[in-house]
Order: C-alpha cells, then structure tokens, then sequence
C-alpha cells in the first residue's frame, strides 16, 4: 500500500539558524516533520534527494530522484529495473540519500540497504500517476542508448497508440526500491558554522542517539 510522504507531527526543530537540535526517540517521525517543514516554505521539489548506490565494478554513482513514500519501513522511490541505478542496486543492496533543502537550513542523510517493493504496492502507486508519465515508464529503455531525442519520442507515441483509451498497465520492468535505513543523520545549520548534527543509529533495542561535532 502506498504511504503519503507528508504525517505532520509537532516540530522539534526550529527554523533555519534557529532552535536546538530534537530530543526526539523517532527518526522517522523526525523526518516526516522537517519534510512537511520544506514543503510549506514553498521549496519546488522538497522531495528531491541524492540517492549513491555502488556500481557492478565498485564505482560509485550519485543522481538526483524524487522520494515516493516513507513510513516506519523506510524510503522508496520508483524507477526502471533497467536503469543503472537499479542494477547496482540488485548487485549490491548499499545505498546513501541526502536530502538538502537550503532555504530552511536542513540536511537529513540516510543509510541502509534497499528491496523491491511488493508487486501490488508499485501498482497502487503507477495507478496514480499521471497517464502521460504511465506512457513513458512504458516507452523509455533507461539508461541504454538512443540515436537521438526523436527516438524516444518515436517510442512514446507507438505507446500511445498501443494503449488508446484503455487502463495502462504498470510495466513488469518498472517498480520501486525500499530503503530500510541503518542511520539516520540530521543537520541544523547554525551560524559561525557551529551547525548541530545528530545522529541516529539502528539496534536491535531500536534507535541509538549520538551528537556529533560539525
């Protein structure tokens, strides 16, 4: 079942330049609230997050997604099962988020090991995208080359007309990883560069706090 990003719950950190750092037992809970912070400072995309994954040859590889969802799971995004992003991912299940929203002065960083999401989940989500993005899920071969922008274009419109009016399917090459997180780190900025960092860190009685110089 798909989670909505935002669970407003009450704030334990201020705003930028402001406030101390939360005393807060849930990082997840954390999370929600500082994301429900940058969408209501009016931040285009507060859902845009760096997501490092490890290549087959041990490279590492950064890129810029969206997040999708978030719950006491973890994070997910979607993306092709063809992309490159998802092939390191099933080579090697390590993977890093950053989300930067400058305009509150927050960072948040996660680790943890990702999973593809049951297949009914990355359904219910592809149903309630756009029909327009369902058609490119469809027509983009992701990652693999293409002889021009007109190729891809080319391919979105046989997708069209393949489908015509009828319910779109999710493709079975396209669904969403689960980022289970291992540590969680928040960052206040505060001014003189004295900023705040607190992390937190799974065991197996739960959450572990550390603060952490800047």
């Amino acid at each position: 079942m798909f989670h909505e990003l935002v669970q407003p719950s009450p704030n334990p950190l201020s705003s930028k330049g402001k406030g101390e750092c939360s005393s807060a037992d849930n990082p997840i809970a954390l999370f929600q609230t500082w994301f429900a912070e940058a969408i209501e400072s009016g931040i285009e995309e507060p859902s845009a997050m760096t997501v490092a994954t490890v290549d087959v040859d041990g490279s590492p590889n950064a890129r810029m997604i969206l997040l999708k969802g978030v719950d006491e799971r973890g994070f997910v995004f979607y993306t092709n099962l063809g992309s490159a992003k998802a092939q390191a991912l099933m080579h090697d299940s390590r993977v890093a988020l950053c989300f930067y929203w400058a305009e509150i002065g927050k960072q948040v960083r996660v680790c943890g090991r990702a999973s593809i999401v049951p297949d009914e989940e990355a359904d219910t989500y592809f149903a309630t995208r756009p029909r327009l993005s369902q058609i490119s899920a469809w027509a983009s071969k992701q990652s693999q080359p293409m002889r021009g922008y007109f190729e891809l274009e080319t391919e979105v419109a046989k997708t069209a007309l393949r489908f015509g009016l009828r319910e779109i399917p999710r493709p079975p090459f396209w669904s969403g990883f689960r980022i289970a997180p291992d540590r969680i780190e928040f960052w206040l900025q505060k001014p003189f560069r004295r900023h705040q960092r607190i992390l937190y860190e799974r065991t197996s009685d739960g959450w572990q706090k550390q603060w952490l110089y800047p």
